[in-house]
Parts: C-alpha cells; sequence; structure tokens
C-alpha cells in the first residue's frame, strides 16, 4: 500500500511531484528570504536550508542553530511553503519541530539508531537519507526503526553512494530507489546536488527521477554559490534551478502528474 505524507500544506506520496529546495544552510536573514522568494516563485513546492550542521572539516561553518529559527519562521510565513531541516542529535528534535514541518536525517545518521527511536516517538515527518554506502536492507531497516515507534510518515531519499568512482561527488543508484518505494510502499525523492556534486548534472538526473516514477527531489539552491558558508560547489543558481524546473514539467504531464 503507497503513503502518502503531510508536509505542512504539501505531500510526498501523491499525484504531485514534490520539489524542495533551498541552501545547504540558513546563513542570514537577508540570505534565506532571497533565496526562498525566488525558489517559490520557480515553483518549488518545500523549503530547506541547515540550522544545524554535521560537517566533514571540523573548522567548516557548523549552521547558525538557534539563531536560525526566528529566521525560518519568517520564510515559512511569508512564502507559506513548508520547510525541511537537518537534525543531529535527540536533543534537538523538540527545538526544531516547532520551528520546521519536516526533519530531515542525514546520510551520517542513519545507523544512529538512538536518533531515530526518538523520532519514531514524534508526529513531525522524518526525511531519511540513505547512508553512505548503506545496503539498500540497512536504509529500510532504518525506517522500520522510525516506524515501530509510532511515527508512519517517513520519507525515503537517495543521496548517492560512496563507491570506487570520483567523477561524481557520490554515485546515485536510481534503481535502488525505485526499488526501495516498490519494497517499503513509502514515498522516495532524489537528491541530485548531493549525488552529483556538480550542478550541470542536477537538472539531468531530476528528469530521470521524474520519469523513474519517484516521488520528487531536494536541491540545494544559492544566489551566490562562491560565496556559500556550505556546499556551494554543488548549488544551483536560482536561474538554473527555473530552468530545471521547467524542465520537469513535461516530463510530469507525460506521466499523469504534476508540481
Amino acid at each position: 500500500m503507497r503513503r502518502v505524507v503531510t508536509i505542512g500544506q504539501t505531500t510526498a506520496g501523491g499525484p504531485a511531484f514534490l520539489v524542495i529546495a533551498g541552501p545547504c544552510s540558513v546563513e542570514s536573514r537577508e540570505q534565506l528570504l532571497r533565496i526562498a522568494r525566488k525558489v517559490r516563485d520557480a515553483g518549488a513546492t518545500a523549503l530547506r536550508g541547515g540550522i544545524f550542521k554535521t560537517r566533514s572539516d571540523p573548522r567548516s561553518f557548523q549552521g547558525l542553530g538557534a539563531d536560525a529559527f526566528p529566521l525560518v519562521d519568517e520564510a515559512r510565513g511569508e512564502t507559506g511553503l513548508p520547510f525541511v531541516a537537518e537534525v543531529t542529535s535527540p536533543e534537538q528534535i523538540a527545538p526544531l519541530a516547532a520551528h520546521v514541518d519536516m526533519l530531515q536525517v542525514g546520510s551520517r545518521n542513519m545507523h544512529n539508531t538512538a536518533l531515530l527511536k526518538e523520532l519514531g516517538r514524534q508526529r513531525t515527518p522524518v526525511l531519511l537519507k540513505r547512508g553512505l554506502a548503506a545496503l539498500l536492507k540497512e536504509w529500510l531497516f532504518a525506517a522500520e526503526y522510525i516506524m515501530q515507534g509510532g511515527n508512519q510518515d517517513v520519507v525515503l531519499c537517495e543521496r548517492g553512494i560512496r563507491t570506487f568512482g570520483d567523477d561524481t561527488r557520490n554515485t546515485i543508484d536510481l534503481a535502488g530507489a525505485v526499488l526501495a518505494r516498490q519494497r517499503s510502499g513509502l514515498p522516495v525523492l532524489l537528491d541530485p546536488s548531493h549525488g552529483t556534486g556538480r550542478p550541470e548534472l542536477v537538472g539531468p538526473m531530476c528528469a530521470a527521477a521524474a520519469a523513474a516514477g519517484l516521488d520528487g527531489v531536494i536541491i540545494e539552491v544559492h544566489d551566490d554559490p562562491a560565496a556559500a558558508l556550505s556546499d556551494g560547489f554543488q548549488s544551483l543558481t536560482p536561474g538554473q534551478f527555473a530552468g530545471v524546473v521547467a524542465g520537469l514539467r513535461p516530463i510530469l504531464r507525460a506521466t499523469g502528474r504534476d508540481l
């Protein structure tokens, strides 16, 4: 049975294709509002933005933390779009859930069973990213940890896995994403930004996700990628994002769907 997850005023897993877009990190009020307005106008149906960041380099920007909460509230209120942000520890769940519409589990935390169990006790929808090199069954087991606690509102996200290839940041397992959807009945999104690490590949991978019947995409967008505090190298500009969304529409219509 197919699961439809409600996220604010939108859904994942229904007839509409979900497009989540925004910066890797919330950097300032002005930055977030500028980008939020632009992605909304281009067709995004939800916003994203990192508040608490888990980074490989401990010297890199770790996010604004709780200082970002009023900025997120303002962006949600002005655009009317639901907001997705990553949670990195059980202690962050309650504060984040008061300000965002969906809690994201990043790839590093897919195996964090303490976090997954606590998310299962909540009623905030969860976006569960696949681990860095997780098997399909491990990814689905992680979803079960959340659902066994009572929270059935889980959306899976394929973000590429680590392989011997180095031409892209990760290797997107599109077949695995489709198989996860078939086996679990849960909505499945694709993250082409982390999956490829290359802006020029984001559009083609979004098109592939739509054609393969996945339920949506999550895309990093920044209006000045070179100055971004995190992951600017893989971010689309608002203009590039608008082009990707425009390219999705005929594919979705051909499959009986729309944004």
